[in-house]
């Protein structure tokens, strides 16, 4: 019985045996009867699959544009407090807080009752003296014959008057001493009837001012828009009684705005007037603003060592408000035609700058040379040819001929 176990263990240990060596005679046969293109497609297909995702684009040619950064603020570019010049009472207040108003429009009204009776009294006085004036040259009086006395005394003041204008213009005397021989001069002349004429013009003429004074007064109880705009800070109320110099309200146009950016001591001889200026609103985090140089200061704050440049922004729909700050980007240098690639497509290892072009569905390591670069870009002089795919994200832990594949959209 013992035997017949040992025999039965045997028989199984030679049978897995034979089984064993015919599986792997089998194995190598079925491997051998495979083809070549068969293993090649299985090897492009693993290489796909362990493929690293990246973002590349082309290298391209373009103009690399250098930019100053500085901080703004909006201002309008005409404002002003409007005031009284004459004092009354506010007859008719015309305007509200935001309103519109086109240049010449009427503002407000002051009572001009007591304006336009001062007006009638001088046009009446100034109309007395011009008859006076008329009567005397159509029936003048005779001529008053002169004492040789008063001959003496007007040809004595007149040849000190004469040599005091010599004098004076030589700077030997004082305005003073010039003006006091002047004055004796005229008041022998009026003395002795010899300036009667003159005098009685010389009436009419200061008539015809005051009336020209009183006439102005009475046009500026009515206050007009010296430009279009909009009104904003109003101060007053129909009704009031108020003098010369009160504050009324602001007229402001916003449709053109001014925008004032310091920017450094060291960068200010690279901004010239008329270039272009990109403006940034918190506002607006979407949108970018076109202005242009206006002015540059030419004084340096002595404080933070910046100048201050004047950017005009057009401003048609009113969105720019006065009192915002922007971020400004000035226009200060333009490279162009240069073979350009992303700033973050490039690499440093061992010191020296580096890019992984895209070739074949590898990444390939190529060391570069550089030149100008702002930003966003960077001038490639040597190691990138036009139209070159250079990878711009996933790069950072690339290997050359490491598979990769482009996501970019």
């Amino acid at each position: 019985m013992m035997f017949s176990k040992k025999i039965l263990n045997l028989s199984l240990i030679v049978i897995s045996t034979c089984l064993l060596v015919f599986f792997l005679i089998f194995k190598k046969k079925s491997e051998s009867s495979l083809d070549i293109p068969l293993r090649k497609s299985f090897s492009e297909k693993q290489r796909g699959l362990m493929a690293i995702p990246v973002r590349a684009i082309p290298a391209l040619r373009g103009n690399l544009i250098i930019k100053l950064k500085s901080q703004g603020q909006a201002v309008p570019d005409k404002k002003i407090v409007m005031r009284t010049e004459v004092p009354g009472i506010i007859k008719n207040l015309k305007v509200k807080e935001g309103e519109l108003v086109r240049k010449g429009d009427l503002l407000m009204e002051l009572e001009d009752r007591e304006y336009r009776l001062e007006l009638k009294r001088k046009e009446a006085l100034r109309l007395k003296y011009l008859s006076e004036l008329y009567l005397k040259m159509k029936f003048p009086a005779p001529e008053k014959k002169l004492s040789p006395s008063e001959l003496e005394k007007i040809n004595k003041t007149q040849r000190e008057y004469e040599k005091a204008s010599r004098l004076y213009a030589r700077g030997r005397i004082s305005e003073e001493a010039f003006n006091k021989a002047k004055m004796n001069y005229e008041f022998v002349l009026i003395e002795t009837g010899k300036k009667k004429e003159e005098l009685r013009a010389a009436s009419l003429t200061q008539a015809e001012i005051d009336f020209e004074i009183a006439k102005m007064k009475l046009e500026k109880t009515r206050i007009r828009a010296p430009f279009s705009g909009s009104i904003t800070n109003i101060r007053v109320y129909p009704q009031e009684s108020i003098g010369v110099g009160k504050e009324l309200f602001t007229l402001v146009d916003i449709h053109k705005i001014k925008v004032e950016a310091g920017v450094l001591e060291s960068e200010i001889g690279r901004i010239k007037k008329d270039q272009r200026a990109d403006l940034r609103f918190s506002a607006y985090p979407d949108k970018v603003f076109m202005g242009c140089v206006k002015a540059i200061s030419p004084i340096i704050d002595p404080e933070d060592k910046t100048c201050k440049v004047i950017i005009d922004l057009p401003n048609p729909e009113d969105a720019v408000k006065p009192g915002m700050y922007a971020e400004v980007e000035i226009v200060a240098e333009i490279y162009r035609d240069r073979l350009l690639i992303p700033k973050k497509a490039v690499l440093i290892r061992g010191g020296r700058k580096l890019v992984f072009a895209l070739e074949d569905g590898l990444a390939k390591w190529r060391y570069i040379e550089v030149g100008v670069e702002n930003e966003d870009y960077v001038e490639v002089l040597d190691g990138i040819r036009e139209g070159d795919i250079v990878i711009t994200e996933g790069h950072f832990t690339l290997a050359h001929d490491t598979p990769v594949k482009n996501v970019q959209q």
